[in-house]
């Protein structure tokens, strides 16, 4: 396989990813907030599929690396700030001007910065041995897989939306992802165990995830398996025996 070709694959992968970002946020204010959640979502499958193509491939580069953060920035930064300013807006009713919208914009600005200097913190560790741990959340978990989703049930249950102080909870929750994405939490990468049952349980996970995505169908499950993976996540990384520093990827 030609060498353009070969590098060219995973690095299309990413193209796509960014430009669904891109994709996401006209989609958003265009007023369709599902759709616009449901992209975030096809990045983060995109997300999988490049890393997967290029290590299957042999074709990683420090250009590929460099490429992929400035996707993931967008798909999984700005995307889903952008996302949780129009659900503020739309069906929280936060008023452009008032102080819930200001306070919004901070959330928003101090998340994107959050994933910001997660990315460039992986950057400055590529090449260092990696362990079967993450430094801190993961911003295509915090963004793509907890942030988008939430939004697309926020958009899909209007009458339950409306019963929340989304004013409240929104920032709110942009403020914890972006604590959590620039901590030091040890969080579990998804990769082959010596367990046959977590194993059996990451592969169902990942099959569910693509068929949920590619169809649009049960966001209930892809939020609630989401959070479900945040905390045992959390939780597995306080209990288990610590194994060296994590990558922050």
């Amino acid at each position: 396989m030609k060498k353009a070709l070969r590098y060219g694959i995973p690095n299309s992968f990413t193209a796509a990813s960014l430009l669904l970002g891109l994709g996401s946020i006209v989609t958003g204010m265009l007023g369709d907030l599902e759709l616009a959640g449901w992209m975030i979502v096809w990045c983060g499958l995109l997300d999988v599929l490049d890393g997967l193509a290029a290590r299957m491939l042999n074709a990683t580069s420090d250009f590929g690396a460099e490429f992929d953060s400035m996707a993931d920035l967008v798909a999984f930064g700005v995307a889903p700030g952008m996302l949780a300013l129009q659900a503020g807006m739309q069906l929280g009713g936060v008023v452009p001007g008032s102080h819930s919208f200001l306070v919004l914009l901070l959330a928003i600005g101090v998340f994107v910065l959050a994933g910001a200097s997660r990315l460039a913190r992986f950057n400055l560790s590529t090449g260092t041995p990696s362990t079967g741990w993450f430094a801190g959340i993961p911003i295509t978990a915090a963004g793509g897989g907890l942030m988008s989703t939430a939004i697309i049930l926020l958009a899909k249950y209007p009458e339950v939306a409306a019963g929340l102080p989304l004013k409240l909870y929104i920032p709110v929750a942009l403020f914890v992802l972006a604590l959590g994405m620039v901590s030091t939490i040890r969080f579990p990468k998804i990769r082959k165990r010596d367990n046959v049952v977590i194993n059996a349980f990451q592969g169902f996970n990942f099959a569910a995830t693509y068929f949920c995505g590619i169809m649009r169908m049960y966001p209930e499950f892809l939020f609630s398996m989401a959070l479900f993976l945040l905390v045992s996540g959390i939780v597995a990384g306080r209990i288990t025996k610590y194994e060296g520093v994590g990558d922050p990827g």
